[in-house]
């Protein structure tokens, strides 16, 4: 009866946001990867779920998506196996609740540590794909130091520094150039209006657009265009 009940049970229990484990996994740091887990069991009611069953059905979510990023990022099949068991042992980790937050800890804590060691081993091919989607996604308003890092699959605290180390700029100066380089071919090869080709390239403010230009060429876009069609 009570075997039964439990079934019920866990054919209610919500799913666990897989997503959200997916974005710590990718993003998430040695220092918040526990406030963030915990903020994502308690979406579930996790601390409720005195019944095994319904521990292994949420840490069957939570395995597998520790074990894909894991490979993900290079990481042996066997050396996670070791750590953490195959699937099917995973019910002696969670004999308690807290024995299985703990569990849930740990592997989210080593998967970020390998992906740290990981992109330690491999920055320049971090900063080559932040360059990548910054040329592509420039022209958006909306681009930022966190939505690079989530292309990348770095936390943003990360890409920034490493970012500053390998070009000798911050990323916003390297999206703001990239931007004024587009809007220097626009003001020579197009009839459009400055303030146009300023949310072209994904400024929302013409006068800030102004200022970054000239600070980059030492012309207004006005002057540059001037000068630029004297030799048309």
């Amino acid at each position: 009866m009570e075997k039964n009940k439990s079934i019920e049970e866990c054919c209610n229990v919500k799913r666990l946001d897989v997503r959200k484990i997916q974005d710590l996994l990718r993003s998430g740091n040695l220092e918040n990867y526990r406030s963030v887990l915990n903020e994502v069991l308690e979406e579930i009611h996790f601390g409720e779920l005195r019944s095994l069953i319904l521990r292994l059905y949420v840490g069957a979510d939570m395995y597998i998506e520790a074990h894909s990023f894991s490979r993900e990022i290079g990481v042996d099949d066997e050396e996670f196996v070791r750590l953490f068991g195959s699937i099917d042992e995973i019910e002696k980790k969670l004999g308690s609740i807290e024995e299985t937050v703990e569990f849930f800890g740990e592997m989210i804590r080593q998967c970020i540590r390998w992906r740290i060691e990981n992109t330690r081993d491999n920055g320049n091919y971090i900063i080559i794909n932040a360059k990548s989607y910054i040329d592509s996604n420039y022209m958006s308003s909306d681009i930022s130091l966190t939505n690079v890092a989530d292309a990348v699959g770095v936390c943003p605290t990360y890409l920034s520094s490493l970012f500053k180390k390998e070009t000798g700029c911050n990323l916003s100066e390297y999206i703001n150039s990239i931007r004024i380089e587009r809007s220097k071919a626009l003001l020579c090869c197009t009839s459009k209006m400055i303030y146009e080709i300023a949310y072209e390239v994904g400024f929302q403010d013409y006068r800030y657009f102004s200022q970054i230009f000239k600070k980059c060429t030492g012309q207004t876009p006005r002057q540059f265009q001037n000068n630029a069609n004297i030799y048309v």
